[in-house]
């Protein structure tokens, strides 16, 4: 049978609906293995069908082509409403949105961009002072945590215009982090525990940890609310102008969808679905990403040899900007050997503008080849609102859930080639330019209406984190570790990346 022709079958021989609980845990191999043999098929959940598809064709459909029919849907909301509200990821229609409205302006603001640069640039020379402790001592790092916390400060930076400081030398414990990350996997076990309304009802088991996480996400965020809230009474009492670039203040000053101000309860849900947006995809990312370059020497080599010659290149042209190493000097940084190698990075981060690292078409590549094998959302689920037929054939009834796994399509060679599951950033390029190929088939994204709007953000954080540490710093993954992911929204490492870091010999620090 041609794998492309329709291709949904019955599965209730094969008691695929218990075979998908026993395997939860690890689902996207489960589905991999699945997809491997047939591109669309049906599994029963109690009442509900879910067809799980792995055909581009059939993801535009749901993704662009009959949009409209495939919403996040009621019971999908209902499942992740606790932790997520009624923000961005969690809603359809108007709410939606009027939501992503507002969010196309500020993502498109250059004020956003520079103010984003800027602040990713300071957290990630937070993170090299924090690698150049371990480094010194030889100490183990988790870099996952590291990342984790690098993308928190950020987004808190950008997001809300606080300093959280977890990337302090001390790496503090965050309460709101933990509480953030166990509220992610509580919550998906809803997919598979059908009796967790009545646990929710009666504060028991799973649902009564997942409430005091909420609890305590809840207090951090209206706590951020509050203090903003009084900032701006105080400055409206001397008749100042509260001046703050973070998206917060900016959704704080803008109306909703009933021409209101956004209330605390839609404020909340608004910065939550940023916090995921801005800053588990992207540490999750950067983890998986650097778990492959540990054991790709070569790809490290390349990143740093091509941004070495592109800041050449801006350089000799005049286009870098690299007056700004002139002041570097004034930091802090003088007197003793460990003074010049951080006066070294700052001077190299100063020249990571968004104009140089646009240019550095390889380290694009890598970022999009872990993107590929490790997408930070691995599995995306839809619900159809009348019955349609996907262009493969397959018949597709209201009320019924569709899913696609960018986790699975990442890693099949009917999409990939025959090296589908190789770490190969090459296969983006094209006489060194970067080549991007269909979203309905990277779908790490997403793509048509609901197409991330911060993936441009996104790349710059990634990109200006992972050249900074390549060009200072080797790493080895400590042997032995398991690199199994956790069962949640997002791809996370289920035992963290421990790794080995020491300081990388340097030829020159182009300035």
């Amino acid at each position: 049978m041609d794998r492309w022709a329709p291709t949904i079958v019955s599965v209730w021989t094969l008691l695929v609906n218990s075979a998908q609980a026993r395997n939860f845990d690890v689902l996207h191999d489960w589905l991999f293995a699945y997809s491997k043999k047939i591109l669309t098929f049906s599994v029963p959940m109690m009442s509900i069908n879910n067809t799980f598809t792995f055909d581009p064709a059939n993801v535009e459909y749901i993704l662009k082509s009959n949009f409209r029919n495939y919403p996040k849907g009621r019971l999908i909301h209902e499942r992740f409403v606790d932790v997520l509200g009624d923000g961005i990821f969690n809603v359809d229609g108007e709410k939606w949105l009027r939501q992503r409205k507002v969010a196309i302006l500020e993502f498109s603001s250059g004020k956003l961009r520079d103010y984003s640069t800027h602040a990713y640039r300071t957290h990630a020379l937070k993170l090299v002072n924090v690698l150049q402790e371990a480094a010194t001592n030889n100490h183990v790092v988790d870099m996952q945590d590291l990342f984790m916390r690098l993308t928190l400060d950020s987004i808190c930076n950008i997001g809300f215009g606080i300093g959280l400081g977890s990337l302090s030398p001390e790496l503090p414990e965050v309460p709101f982090m933990k509480a953030f990350d166990d509220s992610n996997k509580l919550i998906i076990r809803r997919y598979v525990d059908y009796t967790w309304k009545i646990k929710r009802a009666l504060n028991i088991g799973g649902e009564a940890k997942l409430r005091k996480c909420v609890e305590t996400v809840d207090g951090f965020i209206y706590d951020v609310i509050n203090t903003r809230r009084m900032e701006s009474k105080a400055s409206q009492d001397r008749e100042e102008e509260l001046q703050k670039e973070d998206l917060l203040s900016r959704f704080m000053s803008l109306r909703n969808e009933d021409g209101l101000p956004y209330s605390d309860k839609q404020l909340r849900d608004i910065v939550v679905n940023f916090i995921i947006a801005g800053r588990d995809t992207t540490a999750l990312t950067l983890s998986w990403l650097f778990s492959m370059l540990c054991k790709s020497p070569r790809v490290m080599d390349n990143i740093v040899a091509e941004a070495d010659n592109v800041l050449k290149e801006l350089k000799a042209s005049g286009e870098s900007g690299h007056s700004h190493c002139n002041g570097a000097m004034g930091n802090g940084f003088h007197g003793s050997a460990e003074s010049s190698i951080q006066n070294d990075m700052y001077k190299y981060a100063q020249l990571l503008n968004y104009q140089a690292l646009n240019r550095m078409h390889y380290l694009h590549a890598a970022i999009t080849e872990a993107l590929r094998l490790y997408p930070a959302v691995p599995l995306e689920s839809k619900m159809a609102v009348c019955d349609d037929t996907f262009p493969d054939g397959t018949k597709i009834k209201a009320g019924n859930f569709v899913s696609y796994s960018p986790y699975a399509m990442g890693r099949l060679e009917a999409l990939w080639g025959a090296d589908a599951q190789e770490f190969k950033p090459e296969r983006w390029l094209k006489d060194g330019v970067f080549q991007p190929q269909s979203p309905f088939k990277l779908t790490a994204f997403q793509a048509g209406p609901r197409i991330c709007l911060g993936k441009d953000s996104a790349y710059l954080q990634m990109k200006m984190t992972t050249i900074l540490l390549l060009k200072f710093f080797s790493f080895k993954m400590v042997e032995g570790q398991s690199l199994k992911y956790s069962m949640m929204v997002v791809l996370y490492m289920a035992h963290g990346l421990k790794s080995l870091v020491s300081l990388r010999q340097q030829d020159h620090v182009p300035c």
